[in-house]
């Protein structure tokens, strides 16, 4: 059974009109600017929010496994000790403690995604699978893709599609529209940022839409990643070859709204300490002109 992080309903930037998304939990990548750090790992976690912990020492004394102490600088946990039981986090008045990753029946959660359809005729909307990595769940996707399908909900899988050609074929067929990130184009740069090579993304890209699915493709647009003129013109070009209608590429400046979850979570932001800045105007622009000079229509934001 899979682990879900979240399930967000009326959202709106997640594909065409109102939607529910659910987050699956584990992803191959490990991108230093990560906006979902919880989704990562493929196994629960605890996540503690310091600035809402009052102090009052109920979570330490129900613990059963006696993991918790407070100290100054608020509760502390014994990894050796910690089972993830949640009993922490049912006991918090202040909700402090989460347990990030629940285990879900298909049943559940076609439940939850037939509760929102009345927004989703309205407003031409659907469902969305995002992460962490959905087609690292291959089964369980396959299976609530089908059933929607059933339904008539339009269905979108928000992927970095890093995963085997037989893994995305049969998921392929069942999905109405990609969102797909394009990190990197260079894949030794792209390993040192994301963890992992490029290839088997770019090559799953071109499967997808050579079989004419419909894809978007998002760009995490960062300052000493991946905005200099070189990345960006070798995306354009390999990004016009494709057979893919309308020609769109959504451009994300960067932002560090991440760095709270990882203090949630007890983990660093950017370890590595690489320099990453927003995209000024002027670099937005420029890139604006390169992919339009590849016949590439481009927007800024989701």
């Amino acid at each position: 059974m899979s682990l879900f992080f979240d399930i967000k309903r009326y959202s709106i930037n997640d594909g065409p009109g109102i939607r529910i998304t659910l987050f699956m939990k584990g992803c191959p990548l490990s991108c230093l600017w990560c906006h979902n750090p919880e989704g990562i790992s493929a196994k629960k976690e605890k996540m503690y929010t310091r600035k809402k912990c009052i102090s009052c020492r109920t979570c330490v004394e129900k613990c059963p496994q006696q993991a918790l102490f407070l100290t100054p600088d608020g509760i502390k946990t014994h990894p050796g000790k910690c089972t993830l039981c949640g009993t922490c986090t049912n006991v918090c008045p202040t909700k402090a403690m989460e347990i990030s990753g629940t285990e879900y029946t298909i049943d559940y959660l076609m439940n939850e995604i037939e509760k929102e359809t009345i927004f989703m005729d309205r407003s031409e909307g659907g469902v969305t699978f995002c992460g962490g990595e959905p087609l690292m769940h291959p089964e369980t996707l396959l299976e609530l893709l089908r059933r929607c399908g059933k339904m008539g909900i339009h269905r979108v899988i928000d992927t970095t599609l890093f995963a085997r050609p037989e893994v995305v074929t049969p998921i392929m067929e069942e999905t109405d529209l990609f969102l797909v990130d394009l990190k990197h184009m260079d894949s030794a740069k792209h390993r040192f940022f994301c963890g992992v090579p490029n290839e088997l993304i770019l090559s799953n890209l071109c499967m997808i839409t050579d079989a004419g699915k419909e894809v978007s493709i998002r760009i995490p647009l960062i300052e000493g990643v991946n905005a200099d003129e070189e990345n960006i013109s070798r995306s354009a070009e390999f990004l016009s070859t494709l057979a893919w209608n309308p020609k769109t590429v959504h451009l994300l400046p960067y932002h560090d709204i991440a760095k709270g979850k990882h203090e949630k979570l007890g983990t660093t932001y950017n370890p590595a300490n690489v320099p990453m800045d927003p995209p000024s105007e002027e670099v937005q622009q420029r890139c604006i002109n390169i992919f339009h000079s590849h016949n590439i229509q481009t927007i800024i934001g989701g």
